[in-house]
């Protein structure tokens, strides 16, 4: 089943960001692998591509527990730069595959 994780970035986490970055995306990496991620990426603020706000991830996940599960073991929550994450299931429309 799909699901959404929608997080907002802590005030101030830019640093601990870049620095968390590879192992964040070494997960995301490991999702794709297994045919499990549909989309992800940061939220850019407003004129200035190099800041984020916080991060967008689709995947399948086999229920809500194994996302927030996934989700919390992310290296942006151990560096604190995740201020909350908001998981909801997710209805993919299109593209059709």
């Amino acid at each position: 089943m799909l699901f959404m994780l929608m997080a907002t970035d802590a005030d101030n986490s830019h640093e601990a960001r870049i620095k968390a970055r590879p192992r964040h995306l070494a997960r995301l990496q490991e999702l794709q692998a297994q045919n499990r991620l549909v989309l992800a990426g940061p939220n850019p603020l407003p004129d200035d591509d190099s800041r984020f706000s916080g991060s967008l991830v689709i995947a399948d996940f086999e229920s809500l527990d194994e996302a927030q599960a996934w989700a919390e073991q992310d290296p942006y929550v151990d560096a604190g730069v995740y201020e909350e994450i908001l998981i909801r299931p997710f209805k993919k429309v299109l593209p059709d595959d």
